[in-house]
C-alpha cells in the first residue's frame, strides 16, 4: 500500500505531466521494430541525434556549435513480498546537457553531462530508498560524454566517452542514467552495410553501477569487430575480446516482410557462442528466434532463448541490458544461465496508435534451479515530438520455491521527458 510519500511523489510528475500537456499534441513517428521487452523500454526516451553542423573556420566550429539534452524524472519503487523487506521507492529529477562543435575539415568535438537527484520528500529514507536513480548517496553527476570526432566521407572515427549500442555493449537507457563508454570506434558505410571496429576501456551508468563509476570492460577492455546490413533483410555479426573474461562471437539475422501496408511479419534468429579466458566462468552457447505479426499497428510477438551451459559456467550477456530477444524490464537469462542449462520464452504484444504506444509481454526463465516469471506492461504518450510520458509495471514471480524470495515483487515506474 502506498504511504504519504509516494502519493506526493505521484502527486508531482503528474503535476508536471499536466504542464506538458499544454503544447499541442502532434502525430508520433512510427517506431521501428524492436527486438525485444527491454530494447522497447530502452527506445521509450532516447535523444534523437543531432546533424553536426559544417564549418567554414575555427570560429564557426564554435558559433555554429549545438546545444542539446534532456530533462528527465522518473519516479520508481519495488513492493517487495518477502517479509523481511519493506517497499523502495525514489522520485528523482535530472537529465543531460551536452555541447557539441561544429564540423570543420571532418573534424569536432563533444561534451556531455549526466546527472540525476533524488527529490527527498517524495524517496524513501535509509533503506527505503531506491538506488537505481541516483545510487545510495542520493545523486550522480559525470561528464559521460567526451569525445573527439573525426569523419570523412562515409568513414568515421570517434574517441573518448561515447554513446554505443552494440550486442555486448549497449546504452540501455531503461532507467535515468544511460550506459556509456570510454572507447575508441572506426565506423564505415557501404552499399548499406555498416562496418564497425574498435576498443572500450571503461563504461559507466546504470548497468555498471552508480556507486562507482568508470569500471573496466575486461582486465584490459573490450576488443571488437562487426558488420551490420539493415533494410527489408537485417543481417549482423560481431566478435569481442573481452580481455580476462570471455572471446564472444554472436550473430543474428531475419527478415521484415510486408504482406501489405498494413500487414506486416518480422522474424529473426540469433547464436552467441562464449569461450572463457584466464578461468572467469564465462562460457555458454545461446540460440534463440523471434516472430512478430503487425496488423494495423497491432503486434503479437513471441521470442525464445536456450542457453547450454556447464556446471561451474555461467553465461555473460555483455555490458548493458543483453542483446537476447527475451530480455526484459528486469529478468534477463543471464539471472539464472549459471551450472545448467537455461531457457526463456517471451510472448506478448505491443499496440501504437498516433502519438500513443502499448506493450504487454509475459516471461517464463526456467533452470534446473530456477523458475522465474515476469509481466511488463508499459504506455507512453507522446505528447510532441520532443515531450512524453511513460509508464511500466513490473511483476516477477519466483515458481521454484515455496518461501517468497528476492524474485517476487512487483515494480512501478513512471517517467516524464523532455528533450531538446
Amino acid at each position: 500500500m502506498y504511504n504519504k510519500s509516494k502519493i506526493l511523489s505521484i502527486s508531482f510528475l503528474l503535476l508536471l505531466t499536466s504542464q506538458l500537456l499544454a503544447d499541442e499534441a502532434k502525430e508520433s513517428k512510427t517506431r521501428e521494430r524492436l527486438h525485444s521487452p527491454r530494447k522497447a523500454i530502452d527506445n521509450v526516451a532516447k535523444i534523437e541525434q543531432k546533424e553536426v553542423s559544417v564549418a567554414e573556420s575555427l570560429k564557426h566550429m564554435f558559433s555554429d556549435a549545438k546545444v542539446s539534452g534532456q530533462l528527465k524524472s522518473i519516479y520508481a519503487d519495488y513492493n517487495y513480498k518477502q517479509n523481511a523487506q519493506g517497499d523502495v521507492y525514489s522520485t528523482a529529477i535530472g537529465g543531460i546537457i551536452k555541447y557539441e562543435l561544429a564540423s570543420l575539415n571532418g573534424l569536432n568535438a563533444a561534451a556531455a553531462v549526466y546527472t540525476s537527484h533524488d527529490i527527498n520528500f517524495a524517496t524513501g529514507k535509509d533503506t527505503h530508498q531506491n538506488p537505481e536513480l541516483s545510487s545510495e548517496k542520493g545523486y550522480y553527476t559525470e561528464m559521460a560524454e567526451a569525445y573527439l570526432n573525426y569523419k570523412y566521407n562515409e568513414f568515421n572515427f570517434r574517441a573518448g566517452r561515447q554513446t554505443l549500442d552494440t550486442p555486448l555493449a549497449d546504452s540501455d537507457d531503461i532507467r535515468m542514467i544511460q550506459n556509456t563508454f570510454e572507447a575508441y570506434i572506426a565506423t564505415y558505410n557501404l552499399n548499406g552495410f555498416k562496418f564497425m571496429a574498435g576498443n572500450i576501456q571503461n563504461w559507466q551508468g546504470f548497468d555498471a553501477g552508480l556507486e562507482d563509476p568508470w569500471n573496466k570492460t575486461g582486465k584490459d577492455g573490450t576488443n571488437l569487430v562487426g558488420v551490420k546490413y539493415s533494410d527489408t533483410l537485417e543481417l549482423s555479426a560481431w566478435y569481442y575480446n573481452i580481455t580476462g573474461v570471455t572471446n564472444a562471437f554472436y550473430i543474428d539475422g531475419g527478415v521484415e516482410y510486408p504482406f501489405s501496408k498494413d500487414i506486416t511479419l518480422h522474424a529473426m534468429a540469433q547464436y552467441l557462442n562464449e569461450s572463457e579466458l584466464d578461468n572467469s566462468s564465462v562460457q555458454s552457447t545461446v540460440y534463440g528466434a523471434m516472430l512478430e505479426l503487425v496488423v494495423h499497428g497491432l503486434g503479437f510477438n513471441i521470442s525464445y532463448d536456450k542457453a547450454l551451459q556447464k556446471m561451474g559456467k555461467e553465461s555473460f550477456s555483455g555490458y548493458g541490458g543483453g542483446t537476447l530477444f527475451t530480455s526484459m524490464d528486469t529478468m534477463i537469462l543471464d539471472n539464472i544461465a549459471q551450472n545448467s542449462n537455461a531457457q526463456a520464452i517471451v510472448g506478448g504484444f505491443t499496440y501504437d496508435y498516433k502519438e500513443f504506444g502499448f506493450l504487454y509481454a509475459y516471461g517464463d526463465f526456467s533452470s534446473d534451479t530456477e523458475h522465474i516469471t515476469e509481466q511488463d506492461i508499459g504506455a507512453q504518450y507522446n505528447v510532441n515530438d520532443k515531450f512524453l510520458v511513460a509508464g511500466i509495471y513490473a511483476i516477477e514471480n519466483d515458481l521454484k520455491h515455496n518461501q517468497q524470495t528476492n524474485y517476487d515483487w512487483n515494480r512501478f515506474q513512471l517517467l516524464v521527458n523532455y528533450n531538446f
